[in-house]
C-alpha cells in the first residue's frame, strides 16, 4: 500500500460516502434492526455493517490518515460506534444530507488542507463486493492511470452479467494510451429493458460510482459544473478545522439545494472522464430489497434475518 507523505505529494487519499438515507431499503433494514436505519449502518450481509466492510476494503489501498468518511449528523446514533477509530479530522459531518455533490465537495476541500496534491478515490459505502482484494487491485490500476495521466478522472465500470435496468451504465469510447482505461462516450441512467439489452451487447459497463482522480482535477469539475456551489464552500474553507466550522457549515447547508454528483457533474460535463473495466468481481449496489435477496441467492447465503 502506498504511504502518504507529510506534504501530500503523490499521496493516496479516499473519501467514503456514508451520508445517504437509504429510503428504498428501509423496509428491509427495519426488519433487520427493528427501526429505520440507513443501509450503510446495517449488517445486511454477514455480521459487519456495509460501512465497516467498505472501510476494511478501502484500507487495502489507502492508509487511514487520509481516509475521510462523510456522514450526516442526524445519523450519529448509528455511526458513532462504527467511526470511533477514525480521527475527528477525517469524519466529515454534514448538518443535513444534500446529495452527493455537496458531500464530495465538502470532503475534498477539507482534504485539500491535509494533502493538496493527493490522488483521491471516492467510494459509496453501501455496495456489495464479492472479492475485496480483486476489486481494490482495479482501484490500484486506476490510481496508476491517474498518475500517468493526471488530467483524467477514472471511473470503475463493472462488467455486466445481465441487462440490469436499475443501474446506471457507462458507454466506453476510445482506449486511453498507456492505460487499460477507455474514454467515456456517454452515461445511460436506468435504461429501458430494450436499451439495456443493447448496451449489454455493445460492451457497456455498470457504473459503480467508484472513481479516482487528482484532487485538483476533481475540484475543477465542480468549478465547471456547479460554480456557485464551489464558491459557497470555498468561501468558508479557511474556517475548516476551527471551532467555527460546525456553525458556519450549518448556515451554509440551510440554503443549499440537493445536488447529485453523477447527474449534475459527471453526466452534464464529462470532461476527461475515463472508465476502467472491472471483470471477475461480484458487485451490487444493494439499492432494493430484491437485489439483496439476489446476492444472498448467488452466494448461497441465508442471513439470520432472512429466516425470521
Amino acid at each position: 500500500m502506498e504511504q502518504s507523505s507529510s506534504c501530500g505529494r503523490q499521496a493516496r487519499a479516499a473519501v467514503i460516502l456514508a451520508g445517504g438515507e437509504g429510503t428504498r431499503l428501509r423496509s428491509l433494514t427495519r426488519r433487520i434492526m427493528g427501526c429505520d436505519v440507513p443501509k450503510q449502518f446495517c449488517p445486511l450481509l454477514g455480521k459487519d455493517t456495509l460501512l465497516e466492510q467498505t472501510l476494511r476494503r478501502v484500507s487495502l489501498s489507502v492508509g487511514a490518515p487520509l481516509t475521510s468518511v462523510v456522514v450526516t449528523r442526524s445519523h450519529e446514533r448509528f455511526y458513532a460506534s462504527l467511526t470511533r477509530d477514525i480521527a475527528a479530522s477525517n469524519l466529515v459531518a454534514q448538518p443535513q444530507n444534500r446529495g452527493t455533490a455537496p458531500a464530495i465537495l465538502y470532503s475534498l476541500l477539507r482534504l485539500a488542507e491535509q494533502a493538496p496534491q493527493a490522488r483521491v478515490a471516492i467510494f459509496p459505502s453501501d455496495h456489495f463486493v464479492g472479492d475485496d482484494r480483486a476489486f481494490m487491485r482495479h482501484v490500484d490500476i486506476a490510481f496508476a492511470a491517474v498518475e500517468s495521466r493526471p488530467e483524467l478522472t477514472v471511473l470503475l465500470g463493472i462488467q455486466p452479467g445481465w441487462p440490469e435496468t436499475g443501474y446506471g451504465w457507462i458507454e466506453p469510447a476510445l482506449a486511453v494510451r498507456e492505460t487499460p482505461a477507455f474514454m467515456v462516450r456517454r452515461f445511460w441512467e436506468k435504461p429501458q429493458p430494450e436499451v439495456a439489452n443493447e448496451l449489454l451487447g455493445r460492451g457497456c459497463l455498470w457504473n459503480s460510482f467508484v472513481m479516482v482522480g487528482q484532487l485538483s482535477v476533481l475540484l475543477g469539475l465542480f468549478m465547471i459544473a456547479l460554480p456557485s456551489l464551489y464558491v459557497s464552500f470555498k468561501k468558508i474553507q479557511p474556517i475548516f478545522g476551527t471551532v467555527f466550522e460546525a456553525e458556519t457549515v450549518e448556515r451554509l447547508y440551510r440554503g443549499l439545494r440537493s445536488a447529485s454528483f453523477p447527474d449534475e457533474v459527471l453526466a452534464r460535463h464529462p470532461v476527461n472522464l475515463a472508465v476502467l473495466p472491472v471483470q471477475g468481481v461480484e458487485w451490487s449496489d444493494l439499492g432494493e430489497p430484491r437485489r439483496v435477496m439476489e446476492v444472498c441467492a448467488r452466494l448461497g447465503a441465508r442471513p439470520r434475518w432472512a429466516a425470521a
